[in-house]
């Protein structure tokens, strides 16, 4: 059995071994399940004999438990763990992770909370395989970007629904994978996009259909976050994150900002993104720390980093609303996700959290002319989520309770057998723009087309109401 470091040792390897196969600025993930994935970055849909096994409006099938299976338990995963052992009728079966210290340490919190334990399994890299054999409802996935993809695959194709963290996809080919093997097992594939579920996410997607903000024509989501001691830990993400800044130059984690403004701009229910456009900085805030933070002779001063500290990209939809997208984790900032969206009668904008409505009035009938902290919609827009569960959410802590209310909601969808909030397309698309940003960055902003991962029936979710009003 290896130990902690051989664990660790051997998922540095791989994400090394993994990334490197990358070609022409492209990142190519090893297919470990057979066949190798395609390099060609295209927009046209592959052939497929699923093209009308949409996976729009499917609902989950109903059941009085959910048991699931969590690949993966460093500190995303245990924080997952801990969400889904306080939500009822949810049974945690099974638990698999590189490091057996880890298994045990996750087994035991579900033996804490009354629970039988779980089957463990930490023999080797594709020892998942075996837990995705056992009897269960969904699997959670919580590891390295390069596995997330693979371990997807697999669980579908073993008749189970998968739930996989941010982003869900890293090639265009990996995109179509998720969308091809959820329509043809018709198992879902859900990105766990926690940001779609904070509490002012949830707000302003229901001022925006309630027309608040009028005809909605842009919007701004980022992911500004400063990341450079967990990028060069010895531990943790620092074992694997920090590659990818070797190997690309885009966006390379997208989906934090961009899934909430893709549920405002109702993107596969009456829209779609059509095509993008991004430009990268100069590197220098990463090669800066690692020199400053770390001694001669130390590994990673002799590193290359080549991803920009700043990438912005600009999307646009096929209904001509635009999107400012923007990547930033390697300068010294405060944290922000920008979370914007203007229209016709006014503008929201966080960070912090704060509305503009044309013509609305002050206490002495003046016009107002400034903004509005967002509280003073909360007592009308505050979802009914957040009104019967916040208080436990905050308790729970997870990001302000947005991790908790995620997890909640999709226990809940597969328990009544609802239709998920999120769907393979959704993680197909949201994922898209790091190798769509990474080629148009490395042809002087070039734009490239989004894929069609719906194949045409991005419309057809229009009648579908989601989260915001779906309890």
């Amino acid at each position: 059995m290896p130990t902690d470091k051989e664990s660790k040792d051997v998922s540095r390897r791989s994400f090394i071994q993994r990334t490197a196969m990358g070609g022409a600025g492209l990142l190519i993930a090893k297919d470990i399940l057979g066949s190798g994935p395609s390099s060609e970055l295209s927009a046209s849909a592959p052939k497929s004999a699923n093209a009308a096994m949409t996976m729009t409006g499917v609902p989950f099938e109903a059941r009085d438990r959910v048991r699931l299976g969590i690949i993966g338990v460093g500190g995303r995963g245990s924080s997952l763990l801990g969400d889904l052992l306080a939500i009822e009728k949810v049974e945690v079966k099974a638990i698999c992770d590189l490091v057996p210290e880890k298994v045990a340490r996750a087994q035991k919190a579900v033996t804490d909370a009354g629970q039988p334990q779980p089957a463990g399994f930490s023999k080797g890299e594709l020892d998942f395989k075996n837990l995705t054999e056992l009897d269960l409802d969904i699997v959670y996935i919580a590891t390295p970007w390069n596995w997330h993809v693979p371990m997807a695959l697999t669980a579908m194709k073993n008749g189970k629904h998968a739930a996989v963290e941010v982003p869900a996809c890293t090639t265009i080919q990996e995109c179509w994978d998720l969308v091809n093997t959820s329509e043809a097992t018709r198992k879902h594939c859900v990105i766990l996009e926690n940001c779609c579920y904070g509490s002012t996410e949830m707000m302003v997607l229901g001022m925006v259909r309630d027309g608040v903000f009028g005809e909605v024509t842009h919007g701004e989501a980022a992911y500004l976050h400063d990341l450079r001691s967990i990028l060069t830990s010895s531990e943790g993400e620092g074992q694997w994150r920090r590659f990818p800044h070797i190997q690309r130059n885009g966006n390379l984690y997208p989906t934090h900002g961009l899934g909430p403004v893709a549920h405002y701009l109702d993107i596969h229910r009456g829209d779609r993104f059509d095509y993008m456009v991004s430009v990268s900085s100069s590197e220098a805030s990463l090669s800066a720390y690692v020199k400053a933070n770390f001694p001669e002779g130390d590994p990673k001063r002799a590193e290359k980093y080549i991803c920009g500290d700043m990438n912005t990209s600009i999307i646009r939809t096929l209904k001509g609303r635009t999107i400012l997208l923007q990547h930033d984790v390697v300068n010294p900032r405060p944290y922000s996700r920008l979370n914007s969206i203007s229209g016709t009668k006014g503008i929201f904008a966080d960070y912090p959290a704060r509305v503009f409505v044309d013509g609305e009035k002050q206490a002495d009938g003046s016009s107002r002319e400034d903004w509005q902290n967002i509280d003073a919609f909360r007592d009308k827009y505050e979802h009914p989520l957040w009104k019967t569960t916040g208080e436990l959410a905050r308790k729970m802590g997870g990001h302000g309770g947005m991790d908790y209310i995620m997890n909640y909601r999709l226990m809940d969808c597969l328990k009544r057998g609802l239709v998920p909030d999120i769907n393979c397309y959704d993680a197909a698309a949201w994922s898209a723009p790091t190798p769509l940003s990474e080629a148009s960055v490395a042809q002087n902003g070039a734009p490239q087309k989004f894929p069609d991962f719906t194949r045409g029936k991005w419309a057809a979710r229009a009648d579908v109401p989601g989260f915001a009003v779906q309890t």
